[in-house]
């Protein structure tokens, strides 16, 4: 029985690890080409095929994967002339795999409806490595009759995959899920500098405060860098500061005000906007210790 032709959007890092999975399994790929043409001549290279536009790729696809940064990115591959939407067939099943605004979300969701064509949001946890080896966790919301059809898919490419619901609860909780992590990080690095600064050692702070209910591997991460100076956790500062954003733009959506995040998403666009967008979150230990004596 032949396999589902997917077409995947965003042969990033995490995108063509996923396409090269998908062709170890043994399905056909039409993909993408941006700028950074490295991915595509992978994919080509392996056998798949590259589409001339988003519409023309879902045209000629079963299944359509984006796995990009932003909503605004997954917007303007889903809209316009060229766009997904305008390939879109009935019984056809998108999926964005980005950490994407809800609201976003829901707009596409029932644009693709209309065109008898359904959307299902599926985050990712976990690093390109293991997108090469199908060992992703894949937090999936949507119909559950489209999230049936695309299980075998998404077993492929995933070790944990779950089902959340309703469209949009898979990125509701994405965010929930990286405001809780990068509050936790930015808390541990600045008690890194402020340890630095009253002259205690980074070990013996993390031993006592690991000892109790606050140890986490998000702060193990932080730890591994501030004391060993290994990076666990390769997630950039900028993607931090995106995801924050996005959190506080969900709630502000909800009608909801937050104020646990202000601390965490002032210090990251305060750590982007000056020039360390690149850093890794493990090292904003270091940023901490430069700037913990100035205020914004």
């Amino acid at each position: 029985m032949s396999k589902e032709t997917i077409g995947f959007i965003g042969l990033g890092l995490m995108g063509r690890a996923m396409v090269g999975c998908l062709q170890d399994a043994g399905y056909p790929v039409i993909g993408l080409g941006n700028r950074d043409r490295s991915g595509i001549e992978e994919m080509t290279a392996r056998g798949g095929t590259e589409a001339s536009s988003a519409r023309a790729l879902a045209e000629q696809a079963d299944i359509v994967m984006l796995c990009v940064g932003t909503s605004d990115q997954v917007e303007s591959r889903i809209y316009g002339e060229d766009g997904v939407l305008a390939g879109a067939k009935a019984g056809q099943i998108v999926i964005d795999f980005g950490t994407s605004l809800p609201a976003s979300t829901l707009k596409i969701g029932a644009a693709l409806q209309e065109k008898g064509a359904a959307y299902l949001d599926a985050p990712l946890g976990r690093t390109p490595a293991h997108a090469k080896d199908g060992l992703l966790n894949i937090m999936c919301a949507g119909d559950e009759a489209a999230y049936a059809k695309v299980t075998p898919v998404l077993d492929v490419l995933g070790e944990n995959v779950f089902h959340l619901g309703k469209l949009g609860n898979g990125h509701t909780i994405k965010l929930i899920n990286n405001f809780y992590a990068m509050t936790t990080a930015n808390a541990m690095a600045e008690a890194f500098a402020m340890a630095d600064a009253a002259g205690i050692e980074r070990d013996s702070l993390f031993n006592v405060m690991a000892a109790g209910p606050n140890r986490s591997g998000m702060m193990e991460f932080i730890r591994n860098y501030a004391v060993d100076g290994k990076i666990d956790l390769a997630f950039s500062v900028a993607n931090g500061a995106k995801d924050v954003g996005y959190y506080r733009q969900m709630a502000a959506d909800l009608g909801k005000h937050s104020r646990m995040s202000t601390a965490a998403d002032t210090t990251l666009r305060e750590a982007r906007d000056g020039g360390s967008g690149d850093l890794m979150v493990p090292e904003m230990v270091d940023w901490m210790v430069s700037n913990l004596g100035k205020e914004t």
